[in-house]
């Protein structure tokens, strides 16, 4: 029954004649079998940490079990209003928010410039581009901090959203997405009196929204889950996101089970990101490695 989906299908992996094959039915159950036993090993430390905060302190200490005796939200509650974490989830919007629209912003610019303008020059900015996704960021945090102290920008918000605005990888999927648009259209809002800024917003952007909403769910992602330069940046602050929060949690008294519910806390959002638009994510990564 499984495989009567596929008796249709003309191209693809996995075409109607091939699964008449045994063998290839066989192969099929090997490789879906394969893949939920990875996706169980994959998914059980979330379901760990999720289990674990309904726990008591006791319960958890004592007890080897992956599920609580008993299902009570009481737990979580108590431990929300304790760490005050509404202060850290709104610092941590704050900071995605901005960090989205510099991504898309700016990022979007640049692969305009580099896919559709091509002033002189546009090749070796782009060589640039490329060779910087083979250095590390972590290799050039020092200066940046030291930039952003000189610059009196340290506790604000503002680095962190331009360091999303200048990322090569969104550039290159900007970039590979825009080659592939029709140049009438351009060349006819070019004739219709667009300047280059009006043909960006009025043009490249509402076609573009593929791209964008992969750009989007990567930042939110990349944005959530970043430690080190928030930590530079708002430590001490007021304004830290929930990611430097765990850490300062880790090094305190926090109980054990607090901690554990904390960092339930923090993995929900991206969770729920990526259940939604798994399909985009997977899509876009394919779409930066292969020009379509």
């Amino acid at each position: 029954m499984f495989f009567e989906k596929y008796n249709d299908k003309t191209d693809g992996a996995i075409r109607g004649f091939d699964v008449k094959s045994p063998r290839v039915k066989l192969i099929c159950i090997l490789i879906i079998f394969v893949c939920t036993v990875f996706g169980i090993i994959a998914m059980y430390p979330a379901f760990w940490v999720m289990f674990s905060g309904f726990k008591d302190l006791k319960e958890f200490t004592t007890e080897a079990t992956l599920l609580p005796k008993e299902f009570s939200l009481s737990g979580f509650v108590e431990t929300w209003k304790k760490l005050d974490f509404a202060v850290y989830y709104k610092n941590s919007f704050i900071m995605v928010i901005g960090c989205v629209i510099s991504a898309v912003i700016f990022n979007g610019l640049l692969a305009y410039g580099l896919a559709i303008l091509k002033p002189r020059g546009h090749k070796i900015i782009g060589g640039l581009v490329m060779w910087s996704l083979l250095i590390p960021a972590t290799t050039s945090i020092v200066a940046l901090f030291v930039n952003i102290n000189r610059l009196g920008l340290n506790n604000s918000y503002i680095p962190l959203w331009l360091s999303y605005g200048a990322n090569a990888f969104y550039v290159v999927l900007f970039k590979e997405f825009f080659e592939g648009l029709p140049k009438e259209l351009i060349e006819a809002a070019k004739l219709d009196g667009c300047n280059v800024l009006q043909v960006f917003t009025r043009i490249i952007l509402p076609m573009s929204k593929p791209i964008i909403m992969v750009i989007v769910i990567f930042s939110v992602t990349a944005a959530w889950s970043d430690f080190l330069l928030p930590y530079l940046v708002l430590n001490g602050s007021g304004k830290e996101t929930v990611m430097v929060k765990l850490y300062s949690y880790s090094t305190s008294r926090t109980t054990a089970i607090d901690m554990i519910r904390a960092i339930f806390f923090s993995i929900i959002p991206p969770t729920i990101l990526f259940t939604l638009f798994q399909k985009q994510i997977t899509d876009g990564a394919a779409g930066g490695a292969v020009k379509g």
